[in-house]
């Protein structure tokens, strides 16, 4: 058999770590978060991280493991992750990868090829150049001219995704957008248990609504602004993250702090409608809808061990 590989994703605030601890347990398991957020230092509240109570002992990797000011894209994820999983595998344990970053499951569960060539840095220091003199929607227009779908998929001022994109077409003569494609076709290469948690959308708002106020009363505030005073500005891709940013902007006097926490939860909810229509999309998905189980986590957790029993019997 395929290495087996256990995933539990789902919408912000659906109720995953808990579940993820109880399955972990129960499986012999480690967990290995697939969060683009709990990766960071000093970054608790924000970011919902599972605390050490709450692990149970359980091993967690990937939590805690960088600074703010580094790094972390889909790449570093799935290399991380990768060689989590081979330790986890060599200790007789099977891996659960929890967290709600659709595009680090994706790229974990198909092994999709990020392969890159950073050989020649002058192409993309050109493209960084145009990008400083005549603006973010100039360079998007580039990228339409050379691969119209992945202009459709990508923000022009997502600048490095941009860049990505052209610099591939550039030195591989192929469409970023085409490359993608077929990596997404790719079978996975482990036994796949792809479960995705959710529950009704009035429910997972209100829950979302819940989470918000109760980070700012643990002291979410407190927390932005001492990475503030550590030299963490809005530039850095660990500051761009839900309630982040928007409280740099308070701390900067661009709003009220009112009007910071309304923004959060109304862009937390657009987050977690853009996840569910992300899993929709998936290939392997197995649905846990919560009111199927009369919104009880322990009728979930015995679906789902009935359905693994192969691999811990």
């Amino acid at each position: 058999m395929d290495r087996p590989l256990v995933i539990l994703t789902g919408p912000t605030a659906v109720g995953k770590t808990q579940l993820s601890i109880d399955l972990a347990q129960a499986v012999g398991g480690e967990i290995i978060s697939a969060d683009s957020m709990q990766v960071y230092r000093h970054m608790d509240i924000g970011s919902a991280k599972v605390t050490k109570s709450q692990m149970r002992g359980i091993p967690h990797h990937l939590i805690d493991v960088l600074e703010p000011t580094e790094e972390f894209n889909v790449a570093a994820f799935q290399r991380m992750a990768k060689e989590a999983m081979e330790g986890i595998f060599d200790r007789g344990h099977i891996p659960v990868v929890v967290g709600g970053t659709g595009f680090y499951i994706q790229a974990l569960a198909y092994d999709i090829d990020f392969t890159e060539n950073d050989s020649d840095r002058t192409l993309r220091s050109q493209l960084e150049k145009t990008a400083r003199e005549l603006g973010a929607d100039h360079l998007h227009d580039m990228l339409r001219q050379a691969d119209p779908a992945a202009a459709d998929q990508i923000h022009p001022n997502n600048i490095k995704r941009v860049i990505r994109a052209l610099e591939f077409y550039r030195q591989t003569g192929i469409r970023i957008s085409e490359h993608n494609e077929t990596e997404r076709k790719k079978s996975s290469p482990y036994k796949l248990f792809y479960y995705v948690l959710n529950t009704d959308r009035s429910v997972l708002y209100k829950r979302i609504e819940q989470r918000v106020d109760q980070m700012m009363d643990q002291g979410l505030l407190e927390e932005v602004r001492k990475l503030a005073a550590m030299g963490c500005t809005r530039n850095l891709v660990s500051m761009q993250g839900l309630g982040y940013k928007e409280l740099l902007d308070y701390l900067e006097g661009e709003c009220t702090l009112e009007e910071a926490v309304s923004t959060i939860k109304r862009d937390t909810r657009h987050f977690a409608k853009r996840q569910i229509t992300w899993f929709k999309r998936e290939r392997d998905v197995r649905w846990l809808n919560l009111p199927d189980f009369h919104n009880d986590s322990k009728e979930v957790l015995d679906h789902i061990l009935q359905e693994t029993r192969e691999l811990w019997n």
